[in-house]
């Protein structure tokens, strides 16, 4: 609508930079020193949305880190969306990595680089700055609630107990989110789903003490080795995971779902030119797209354990950790994978150490309809805009919440991502480009306006 397209070329840049102000607030959820930090992101979301035109905007206190809530009813017989989304952001470690501060956001060759520019600051954004488009120009033809969370990054272990106990607040027809990616601009595609997540901890402790390598190597089991052998247990030579059980529940992709996502553009040679490899790596007989997608993984996120500090210490460390990760899919249970992780590091325990290993998070997998109301106006909502049909694919990353929000709602989650799997999430040197954020803002509105026509 020409309308929205006035009020947006009016008011881009002051939208880019209150999306600036925010990303200057370090809003780290899993750092305990980072808590005020959390209180004042929360507050600073709260302003924006009234300021954006909601009727009512609250900051919700819960065990952890608030939940933001704003509302806007123009007509209770009109449907209502949902908009999620979280305003915290991961650790900006390793910081020598960083080209400019992560909190310290710099446009350069038309890209935001900033920590939580594109996950999720810069992508939830863009739905306040949609929403006051309609609002301000009277052409809103929804209602509309936002929930924006402060603990997506450590697994939202507070929003289970908040949905459950604000069922009538959040009470909505769907969900809309934009935590996801597309392909690009060029090739505008959709999630139709996120995979699960199993994240777990594990220990490995030898001897009582860190004992001189000279005098006690040889003779008694050295924790990071034996941490080292029983992680490389976990895949076979095709790359295939060996925890008996873990495929048990997978929901294998159709034929048509594999063809349909070969037809995504994908250039090898760009992968590894972008990720400096010089091959790609993954289970035997699926290509990377299948492997990121329609697979499910286990990763190693962290390992560590003895002396690491300037020099040498010869030392046999007494201790060896690991973080591990698990990306499920359709029909895994995050809970029966936990258990089987954990079982398995417990089980292969050779005798000299002892291992420990608890869940740090988890989530479940979701898909979203293709013949839904929702999925065939965020559909039409990118091809308006576009002047493209967008690509039906699978995400690789997981939204702890999904599962959740269906089952204490009742209702159906579509995904609209404006970010490129490029934009080094979780990584250094994060960034979002302006012409992603632009279009999103751009295109949102008519998901609202279709979402309203469509029977």
């Amino acid at each position: 609508m020409k309308v929205w397209n006035e009020y947006q070329e009016a008011n881009k840049d002051r939208f880019l930079n209150e999306l600036l102000e925010l990303l200057r607030v370090p809003s780290i959820s899993a750092r305990s020193e980072h808590k005020k930090d959390m209180g004042n992101c929360a507050e600073a979301v709260k302003q924006k949305l009234i300021e954006a035109g909601v009727d009512r905007a609250e900051v919700f206190p819960t065990e952890g880190h608030p939940v933001v809530f704003g509302e806007k009813i123009i007509d209770a017989s009109k449907p209502t969306i949902l908009v999620y989304g979280h305003y915290d952001v991961q650790p900006a470690d390793p910081l020598d990595l960083w080209k400019s501060g992560p909190f310290e956001p710099v446009i350069k060759d038309g890209k935001i680089y900033a920590r939580g520019a594109c996950d999720d600051k810069g992508q939830f954004y863009m739905h306040v700055k949609a929403f006051e488009t309609m609002s301000k120009t009277g052409t809103l033809p929804t209602n509309i609630k936002f929930i924006i969370e402060g603990e997506e990054e450590i697994g939202s272990p507070s929003l289970g107990k908040f949905v459950a106990s604000h069922r009538d607040l959040l009470k909505a027809d769907v969900i809309l989110i934009s935590d996801t990616s597309m392909i690009s601009l060029e090739n505008p595609s959709i999630d139709v789903g996120v995979r699960g997540l199993s994240y777990i901890e594990v220990e490995v402790t030898g001897p009582n003490r860190d004992l001189h390598s000279g005098v006690y190597g040889g003779a008694v089991a050295n924790p990071i080795t034996i941490l080292a052998r029983m992680i490389a247990s976990c895949h076979d030579e095709n790359n295939h995971i060996r925890i008996p059980g873990f495929y048990d529940d997978v929901l294998e992709s159709s034929k048509e779902e594999r063809s349909r996502l070969a037809k995504a553009p994908f250039d090898e040679s760009d992968f590894k030119k972008d990720l400096g490899i010089d091959a790609v790596w993954g289970e035997k007989g699926f290509t990377t797209n299948e492997r990121t997608g329609i697979r499910p993984t286990l990763e190693l996120n962290g390992i560590w354990g003895g002396y690491q500090g300037e020099g040498s210490k010869t030392v046999l460390p007494s201790k060896a950790y690991a973080k591990i990760s698990a990306r499920l899919v359709p029909n895994q249970s995050s809970k029966k994978i936990t258990e089987l992780l954990i079982n398995y590091f417990s089980g292969i325990a050779p005798a000299g150490v002892h291992v420990r290993a608890w869940e740090h998070h988890g989530g479940e997998p979701y898909l979203t309809p293709l013949d839904s109301k929702a999925y065939r106006a965020a559909d039409k909502a990118i091809e308006t805009t576009f002047k493209k049909a967008p690509i039906p694919v699978r995400g690789g990353g997981s939204i702890p919440i999904c599962a959740l929000f269906e089952k204490e709602l009742g209702i159906k989650i579509v995904f609209m991502g404006f970010g490129l799997d490029s934009d080094n999430l979780h990584s250094p040197n994060e960034k979002y480009d302006l012409a992603n954020f632009y279009k999103g803002i751009e295109t949102i509105p008519y998901f609202h306006k279709y979402f309203a026509e469509l029977d």
